[in-house]
This record gives structure tokens, sequence and C-alpha cells, in this order.
């Protein structure tokens, strides 16, 4: 019976977590900065549900899938949706017009919502 109980709790766990789906990019917005490099201000949601289901990146990438920088995500933002956090110092080659951004997640990686960015210059 305590086996029982316990493949259960982790099942519920495991729905729950699923629940939680993909972390999605809700807004983005770039700056070019004095030194040549851009600046992202990101908007990101996702249900996260503490440490074992979180966003926990997001990422500029080029047209050719080049990730040109990533803004690691520290923690959970359980009460904090959606939340925004910034990226300085970012290079973008020449020749690129445009970026995508794209959130990534502790359970299902990358997916969700994603949004393009021009850089005007």
């Amino acid at each position: 019976m305590r086996r029982l109980c316990l493949c259960l709790l982790m099942m519920v766990g495991t729905v729950g977590a699923a629940m939680a789906g993909e972390a999605d990019v809700v807004g983005a917005e770039a700056v070019r900065e004095g030194d040549g490099t851009w600046r992202f201000r990101v908007t990101v949601r996702h249900a996260d549900e503490g440490w074992d289901h979180y966003a926990d990146r997001w990422q500029v990438v080029a047209p050719d899938g080049r990730v040109l920088g990533t803004r690691v995500l520290l923690h959970p933002h359980e009460t904090e949706q959606p939340f925004t956090r910034s990226l300085g110092g970012v290079s973008i080659p020449d020749g690129i017009d445009r970026v995508i951004i794209r959130a990534h997640d502790s359970v299902h990686g990358d997916g969700g919502a994603e949004i393009e960015v021009e850089l005007s210059p």
C-alpha cells in the first residue's frame, strides 16, 4: 500500500510539472549601445513551479541558428509573471538585421513562443 501511494504521488507530481508548459517570450526590445554592442530587454511568461520546473534562460539567436547571447535565470519566478530581464554587451555580426529571442525551461527545453526582433541601425 505504501508503495502504491508513493507511485501515485510521483505521478501527480509529473502531471503538475507537465501542466506548466513551455516558456514563452511575450515581449522583447533591442537597443544599440555606444560601444556597438546590443542590450536586449526580454519579457518571459512561464508557470514556474519551483526549482523543479522553471524558465531558466533566454537566448538571442541569429537567423542561421547561432546563439549570440544567453541570459541565465538563476531562480524561479513563481510570484512574478510575466517577468522582464536584460542582457547587455551582445555582439551582433555585420549583416544580421534581425534576431530571434527564445526561452528555455528546465523541463521542456527550448520551445514556446519566440519573438523576432528587428535591429535598427
